[in-house]
């Protein structure tokens, strides 16, 4: 029986939205709820079928993924969860690419997708192989300079001929993904800039999408924080209206610089006897109190609070500033810090350092507060706590302007629509 014209349609248009989304970070992770499934919700709602493969740590997974499970299916988003595995080091990343590998092919033999959308250079090296043997468009997502992150995070030891061999294969690999992607996203257009200056990529200006980390402003409102929450943690972590609050919210890892902003907060502390710094993060407080105590900063004065992703907000409502500092190295010029977009969506006023990304470009731009570019004593006093310069409202407008939800997801659409020639 022949198929009606307005079926045949469906049918195609279904195929030509059609994409695998490869992830090697986990969606149980707060990097994967913040800067993968919000945009993956709303392209789903725009038309987009998504099959996605991503890595998840037990522990989290155990915790989290039956939410994230719901929220997938809510949004007929196929979430096919892989087991992340930790050792023995190289090894185990080389067996779950190999893992992400078949469980990727699998699925393109029974979906024929139209692009994989890799999130970083392990996912990118499956995209290259599948434009190659099945001549799908291969979306290269870099996120940051990842081969120099490791070095310059000491997670490589470049004097360990193993990993020096690796970095050497993963640098080359780079510039292949460059090449051969049929699209690139950068986080920062300083990153896309240092990109375009190597030798023989000077051509691929117009190929490369800058879409910084983005936040949900509808979620990071003032006007919508639930008040009463954040009333129950102001009085759960013993804050005042007497008190100034200094706060930092996500992970304190390989970049972000725990001992300097303690010293800033010590500084703080001179000027500002009633300081508090609040710090939201699901790391283990013994790590902050401890290198507070070694820092001769007073431990009454730390308040430490994990919450989930959908309460970060309530949280951040008690800041009267922020600080993030971050190791200024090479490979941040790439790096687009989520918790950018986040406060200042909030209109609260940020320090931060120079060097890392567009960071310091959007501060300045947008008055929301005090860029650095050391971390001596001399360079905290230029920072006055009253915070005379900042300016909420530019704040806030520089938060739709450049951090958007919608503005990413809206640029996303457009690099899917280049790549399966689909007038939306």
């Amino acid at each position: 029986m022949a198929i009606p014209p307005i079926f045949k349609f469906v049918s195609l248009f279904q195929m030509a939205c059609s994409v695998l989304y490869l992830s090697y970070d986990g969606m149980t992770d707060a990097l994967g709820q913040s800067q993968v499934l919000p945009y993956l919700k709303k392209l789903s709602h725009k038309g987009y079928k998504f099959h996605l493969i991503s890595f998840e740590k037990k522990e989290k997974f155990l915790s989290y993924g039956a939410t994230i499970r719901a929220i997938c299916e809510q949004s007929e988003i196929h979430w096919h969860p892989l087991s992340y595995t930790k050792s023995p080091p190289l090894l185990s990343t080389l067996y779950d690419i190999h893992r992400m590998k078949r469980l990727a092919y699998h699925l393109q033999h029974e979906n024929n997708f139209q692009i994989v959308h890799c999130r970083s250079y392990l996912s990118a090296l499956i995209g290259l192989k599948m434009k190659s043997q099945f001549k799908i468009k291969f979306l290269f997502d870099m996120r940051g300079f990842w081969a120099d992150e490791r070095i310059e995070g000491l997670i490589w030891n470049i004097q360990n001929p193993i990993f020096k061999l690796v970095y050497r294969y993963f640098k080359r690999k780079e510039q292949k993904f460059f090449l051969e992607a049929d699209h690139v996203i950068s986080l920062t257009y300083a990153g896309k800039e240092e990109i375009i200056s190597w030798k023989g990529l000077e051509h691929l200006k117009d190929k490369i999408e800058v879409i910084p980390c983005c936040a949900d402003l509808t979620l990071f409102d003032p006007t919508q924080v639930d008040t009463k929450k954040s009333a129950g943690y102001a009085a759960e972590l013993a804050i005042s209206p007497t008190n100034f609050v200094l706060g930092y919210i996500g992970s304190i890892g390989t970049w972000y610089m725990l001992d300097e902003m303690l010293l800033y907060f010590r500084h703080l502390l001179k000027q500002k006897p009633n300081s508090i710094f609040l710090f939201v993060t699901g790391e283990a407080p013994t790590k902050i109190l401890s290198k507070a105590k070694e820092l001769g900063v007073e431990q009454n004065a730390i308040r430490i609070v994990s919450v989930v992703h959908s309460e970060v907000a309530a949280c951040i409502s008690l800041f009267n500033a922020s600080i993030f500092f971050i190791r200024p190295t090479f490979s941040k010029k790439a790096s687009s810090p989520t918790k950018q977009g986040e406060l200042m969506g909030m209109g609260i006023p940020i320090i931060c350092n120079a060097r890392v990304g567009d960071t310091a470009k959007v501060i300045n731009d947008y008055q929301a507060g005090y860029v650095i570019n050391g971390f001596e004593t001399h360079d905290f006093e230029g920072i006055d706590p009253e915070f005379p310069n900042f300016n909420k409202a530019n704040c806030q407008n520089g938060a739709k302007e450049f951090y958007s939800l919608d503005q990413g997801v809206a640029r996303y659409q457009t690099v899917y629509s280049k790549l399966i020639s689909v007038s939306e």
